[in-house]
């Protein structure tokens, strides 16, 4: 249920919750991209000798955290790629077999999250896959997200589908907002300095491989493929439901240990 300040910013009703199961969906989308290359900088004084991925959150790594999830959403294979302090997540992801894990080595040159995708496409496939950042969590609401987003995937007039969170309900975010919902679906980035953008991107999306068609060559953002996408039309937004955290910083982290446990509190 959405607080009073908070409807006029809810998505459009195509994009609401539902209690689906994805039993018979899940076959659609059957990879993901995790991406786990980047230095974690920021994250630094809790990480110690860890990258940001390994670092744990409520007693489990947050790479484990995310790729459990992944599982659970019946999709079996996750591309990580690595760069940074690469020999401890491959070690660490060493015989997992749920989801079967593939590496996509970036040791060479570090290739920004575009980059990275791109690098990747010929063990990802031909056909859409998910996209999720290693330091994206969530408590889940109504239904389970993933399965949501991958229900939502239209493969005929998407490029990319992103899932959503309402800023001012989301843990270790300080941004302004990313995005806004237009009555379609189809999202759209700020207008003006006085434009009201509410949601956040959670770090997780559905891509075609067709989103890096026109993409170049080597270091990119992947900024730069959705907003080819948005200015085309193809590029589509999902709300999530639940309380999103994205866990970037130590300050982030305390703040989701302590969502967590409110959470199993009740």
């Amino acid at each position: 249920m959405l607080r009073a300040s908070e409807r006029r910013f809810a998505a459009p009703a195509w994009a609401e919750p539902d209690t689906g199961t994805g039993r018979g969906m899940m076959s659609r989308i059957d990879k993901a991209m995790v991406l786990a290359a980047g230095l974690g900088t920021r994250m630094a004084p809790a990480s110690g000798t860890l990258p940001k991925p390994l670092v744990k959150l409520d007693g489990k790594a947050l790479i484990d955290r995310v790729l459990d999830r992944i599982a659970d959403a019946g999709i079996g294979t996750a591309v990580v790629n690595v760069h940074h302090k690469a020999d401890q997540i491959e070690a660490h992801l060493k015989g997992r077999a749920r989801p079967k894990i593939v590496f996509s080595d970036e040791r060479a040159k570090l290739l920004d999250t575009g980059g990275g995708v791109q690098n990747a496409l010929p063990l990802l496939g031909k056909r859409a896959f998910l996209v999720h950042n290693s330091d994206s969590v969530w408590i889940e609401g109504i239904g389970a997200n993933l399965v949501r987003l991958v229900e939502a995937w239209d493969d005929r007039r998407m490029d990319c589908l992103m899932l959503l969170a309402l800023s001012s309900a989301s843990y270790g975010y300080q941004g302004r907002g990313d995005f806004a919902f237009d009555a379609d679906g189809r999202i759209r980035r700020r207008k003006n300095e006085q434009d009201i953008v509410p949601f956040a991107f959670t770090g997780v999306s559905i891509a075609h491989p067709r989103l890096f068609a026109k993409a170049p060559e080597g270091v990119f953002s992947l900024n730069r493929v959705w907003d080819q996408a948005i200015e085309a039309g193809r590029a589509f937004g999902l709300r999530m439901e639940g309380i999103w955290m994205h866990v970037g910083t130590p300050d982030a982290l305390a703040q989701a240990e302590k969502a967590l446990d409110d959470a199993r509190r009740g």
